[in-house]
């Protein structure tokens, strides 16, 4: 009996253990950029197109790689071309299929950026930073 109940005991353990890890990582790609994106709203999209300032739309999943990969990209973007002015909504893939099928995004890590009230750039899965970082430079003109 007393080794049924240890064998418990220690499975239990590594499952806790396990289900940390796993909480700890997914947390730190939820909050990478944390303060960076703005998470997408109607309102706040419609308002930044018509005053026709940059805006990137990212369809975005916390459970994906490649979306962290670009996230890293993205906040480096942000904090070295901070006068780029660029606004990045985060359009939550799981969460928001009404906005993935309006912008037309055949998976997660999916980019639509607007210029000038337009949609100017469509990227799916790029996380190349000097790809990312010059097709937003030279579309924003910045």
């Amino acid at each position: 009996m007393s080794r049924s109940v240890n064998f418990l005991r220690s499975t239990t353990s590594r499952n806790n253990w396990l289900l940390m890890a796993c909480l700890a990582f997914f947390s730190h790609w939820a909050t990478a950029a944390e303060g960076l994106f703005e998470p997408f709203t109607q309102e706040r999209f419609e308002a930044l197109v018509e005053q026709q300032a940059p805006v990137l739309v990212d369809i975005h999943a916390v459970w994906c790689p490649t979306c962290k990969l670009q996230g890293e990209v993205l906040s480096a973007f942000q904090k070295e071309h901070a006068q780029c002015d660029l606004t990045i909504l985060q359009v939550d893939f799981d969460d928001q299929k009404e906005w993935v099928r309006h912008f037309k995004a055949p998976r997660q890590s999916t980019f639509v950026l607007y210029t000038g009230g337009e949609r100017s750039w469509f990227s799916v899965a790029e996380t190349r930073q000097n790809v990312i970082t010059d097709a937003l430079k030279q579309r924003i003109g910045c």
